[in-house]
């Protein structure tokens, strides 16, 4: 994800100052890891040194003053250009639980294996169950049901690897072995 275009696109609907674009984030990408304040601030730097934003005004609301940054007319069509870029799929297949379950495949005997599938399949499970009451719940915003349909249907397909994966157990070991 690329934080300075989803501050771009957060900005492309009024000017707001650093505080208020962390909170945006956090509302509008409501299960996405949350910007930390520090991210937001040299993010801005770098867009502002770039022509994407520029200052545009500064309050002071029983606190400290508060720079408000606009994005520019080179800041709309950094973002009209970024979206009009299709996202690739990933050419490899990079992850914490590929990896796991192919050294618990390498390392362990069936048993070992099976009991790790069947017990990351229920953390999945669970997960999933989860995301189902988030959509269900009174004041889910669209940003909460978009967000839960995304993760949805990541665990839905690793599920499927997963109970693929774990009817492969013993011809794996078999293979493995010979």
């Amino acid at each position: 994800m690329s934080t300075q275009h989803v501050l771009l696109g957060l900005l492309s609907a009024g000017p707001l100052h650093g505080y208020q674009l962390k909170r945006a984030h956090d509302d509008r990408l409501p299960r996405a890891k949350p910007l930390a304040y520090g991210q937001v601030y040299a993010s801005l730097g770098r867009l502002e040194r770039d022509g994407l934003v520029e200052q545009v005004g500064q309050d002071r609301d029983a606190g400290p003053d508060r720079t408000s940054y606009g994005i520019t007319a080179a800041g709309r069509q950094a973002v009209t250009d970024w979206l009009a870029a299709v996202e690739p799929p990933a050419p490899y297949v990079s992850s914490t639980l590929l990896a796991k379950v192919t050294v618990a495949l390498l390392v362990a005997d069936d048993r070992v294996a099976r009991d790790y599938l069947i017990a990351q399949r229920r953390a999945h499970s669970d997960r999933l169950r989860e995301l189902t009451r988030i959509k269900t719940e009174p004041g889910a915003t669209l940003g909460d049901l978009v967000a839960a349909d995304f993760a949805i249907a990541h665990l839905d397909a690793d599920l499927r690897w997963l109970a693929t994966t774990l009817e492969r157990v013993t011809d794996w070991h078999r293979e493995v072995r010979a």
